[in-house]
């Protein structure tokens, strides 16, 4: 019960400091709001541009491992004269994968032509890539039609001439009209639609198929090389949902070095990449914004730790008779140390709230201004409070113990 009764005195003479002091104590409060807000608005924008770029990544697939001549490296230094020669992965590569791989969902072999024109009538949509895909493709991407279907096997083995429309390419030449059975013409070659992608929107990544349209790998073949690197040609390799990534990737490697011929200690002519190196590489980014953020705030945290001991030694001063006559009824150096170390958290979570209050009020502004959602997440919350309460504690702490040592007829006399 008596730490409920300081904890209660506590925020009492807090609230009556600010109440008699306004000024003085909302300036020292100042650097803790600073400091917070601008380490959680970091946190913040940290999390919602990694749930952004993760469901981007995601995308990709967890279980999928995509086979090219050139590796994902990020940053600088790229030794770019180690990769200049290796083959493009080619039909005879992914014809071989489908023959040897037994752990996969899909493999699909993927080439595209970008900057292409759709034409159909009077309307014509600019900017669009074509994408060629083997018959697996929609086992190896995740695939939502809003109308139509995807090619039939025997349709893909044939290469009709058929087409798939991502939902941007739909609305420019159809406007809201249904865009199943129409012809449209891509590289002098007329196309039947068959179904149109579910709207995806752009996400931060560029990844979407409401500007792509999607052919038969075997329709590509007429219209340009599949295999030329000009259309970045890769195979894609999906594994089953019950193998792990690594296991898939060990027997990809062994397969593809099969294929090539390669001599034991021979170096690999092909690249396995994955979405978790670009996660990887996320994460390392966001660490370092993080760090950047804690030390930006850190800076204002500190000062307002200064603040808040100030203002505690002031409020000890000023009560210092109030102190001795506490003693002399029988109070305990501890209780007069808890009454203004609580005193001094209380003031540092108030500054803490108002940081918070005002990344919360930011949140609303991009939210509903700007149609863009920023997360605040309840750990970061947490966070915030419990940097206050820790700040509270170690500016407050020799404020209070020198108000504790204080003796108590020297007090009074004050």
């Amino acid at each position: 019960m008596m730490i409920f009764r300081l904890i209660a005195e506590s925020f009492w003479f807090a609230a009556d400091a600010l109440r008699q002091n306004k000024l003085r104590t909302m300036l020292s409060l100042l650097g803790i709001t600073i400091g917070i807000f601008t380490i959680i608005s970091v946190f913040s924008a940290v999390d919602t541009l990694r749930n952004k770029l993760q469901s981007s990544v995601d995308k990709l697939g967890s279980n999928t491992i995509f086979v090219q001549k050139w590796p994902w490296v990020f940053g600088g230094n790229f030794p770019w004269w180690k990769y200049v020669n290796r083959p493009e992965p080619s039909i005879r590569d992914f014809e071989a994968l489908q023959e040897r791989l037994d752990n996969v969902k899909g493999i699909s072999f993927e080439a595209s032509a970008s900057n292409r024109t759709v034409k159909y009538r009077s309307n014509s949509v600019e900017n669009v890539s074509l994408n060629a895909g083997s018959q697996d493709f929609n086992k190896t991407w995740n695939l939502d039609f809003k109308e139509g279907r995807y090619f039939t096997e025997s349709e893909g083995k044939s290469g009709a001439p058929l087409v798939i429309m991502g939902a941007d390419i739909a609305e420019g030449l159809f406007n809201e009209e249904p865009a199943a059975g129409k012809q449209i013409k891509v590289m002098g070659r007329r196309l039947t639609v068959v179904g149109v992608f579910k709207k995806e929107g752009e996400d931060m990544l560029g990844m979407s198929q409401d500007k792509n349209i999607l052919i038969p790998l075997n329709l590509a073949k007429g219209l340009f090389d599949v295999e030329n690197e000009n259309y970045g040609p890769s195979i894609t390799v999906r594994g089953n949902e019950n193998v792990s990534l690594e296991e898939v990737e060990s027997e990809l490697v062994g397969v593809m070095r099969s294929i090539h011929r390669l001599k034991p200690g021979a170096e690999d002519d092909f690249s396995l990449n994955k979405a978790t190196l670009l996660s990887n590489q996320l994460d390392v980014m966001f660490n370092m914004v993080n760090i950047a953020g804690w030390v930006i705030g850190g800076f204002s945290i500190l000062v307002g730790g200064f603040g808040i001991a100030n203002i505690m030694f002031v409020s000890v001063k000023e009560r210092t008779n109030i102190i001795g006559i506490q003693k002399s009824l029988g109070a305990k150096n501890y209780f007069i140390l808890l009454q203004f170390m609580f005193e001094a958290i209380a003031l540092c979570i108030l500054g803490g709230a108002l940081g918070l209050l005002l990344v919360y009020l930011i949140t609303l502004v991009f939210t509903y201004a700007m149609d863009v959602k920023i997360i605040l997440d309840m750990n970061n919350v947490i966070t915030g409070i419990s940097i206050s309460v820790i700040i509270g504690a170690i500016s407050g702490f020799w404020p209070a113990y020198a108000a504790s040592r204080l003796d108590p007829v020297e007090a009074i006399r004050s």
